[in-house]
């Protein structure tokens, strides 16, 4: 099993997984989205709430709104010291205190750890009238997708790798590649390319076309994956914690495979 880097710009990283089968490349897509630990803010007490808005409204909106933290620094509540009563290795109070008239945004938000913050000081909470005025603390902790989206740590999709057959003698490259969407395929050097592997399946004309010169097949030993992240981890660490926690499983099913 091999696994090489393509591309990673900005919150995306796409890689290649070779020499695998469709069950390792689905768990591995599913752990990073529902596995992976992530902080969220899970509990939220108001002091005060003048707004037009709902507590209800307004914790989901704060709930939803992705921390930045070390994972290395923090234990699931579950896991801590403290047996869940809550303590600087397991939670992070944030504090937020405004009036009207203005936004209060994520920026606005104090906390107790200045490591932990927002992604963006920009997302925007609730709209404040004159006269409004709004209160509250909010306690982030670790969690998982498994438990609510809030803590779904990336989006991951997975395609088989493509790979073109050209029957020898064929020349109508070009009438090919217009035939199909525009950037999915190209013609370099009187050759016919893949130029966007994770839209090839848009391109089954090809065959039509080409009268069966042309055929696009799937190497279902081969995936390409592209992963997103939605919270404050990289997507190097989201990829990387997915497999240490799939290594992981597979060693607890072996070891319970014994006792039967």
């Amino acid at each position: 099993m091999k696994i090489k880097m393509l591309e990673k710009k900005g919150d995306v990283c796409k890689f290649l997984l070779e020499d695998s089968a469709p069950a390792f490349a689905n768990a591995l897509r599913r752990i990073m989205i529902s596995e992976v630990p992530t902080m969220a803010m899970d509990v939220i007490n108001f002091q005060d709430n003048g707004s037009a808005v709902f507590d209800e409204v307004i914790a989901n909106r704060v709930g939803n709104i992705p921390l930045r933290f070390d994972p290395g620094k923090f234990n699931r509540s579950e896991e801590c010291k403290c047996e869940g009563k809550g303590c600087p290795l397991c939670q992070v109070v944030f504090s937020a205190e405004k009036e009207g008239p203005g936004i209060l945004h994520s920026g606005d938000m104090k906390s107790s750890d200045k490591n932990v913050k927002p992604i963006s000081d920009d997302f925007p909470i609730v709209q404040l009238l004159r006269g409004h005025r709004i209160k509250f603390e909010a306690v982030a902790r670790l969690g998982t997708g498994r438990a609510h989206a809030k803590w779904q740590a990336a989006n991951a999709v997975y395609v088989f790798y493509p790979e073109l057959d050209v029957k020898k003698g064929f020349t109508e490259l070009n009438n090919v590649v217009e035939a199909c969407p525009k950037g999915v395929l190209a013609v370099r050097n009187r050759k016919l390319e893949i130029e966007d592997p994770f839209r090839a399946d848009e391109c089954k004309m090809a065959e039509d076309v080409s009268e069966g010169n042309v055929v696009i097949k799937n190497d279902e030993t081969k995936f390409l994956f592209r992963v997103e992240t939605v919270s404050g981890l990289d997507t190097k660490y989201i990829i990387t914690e997915a497999a240490r926690i799939l290594y992981e499983k597979a060693k607890e099913f072996k070891a319970d495979l014994k006792n039967i």
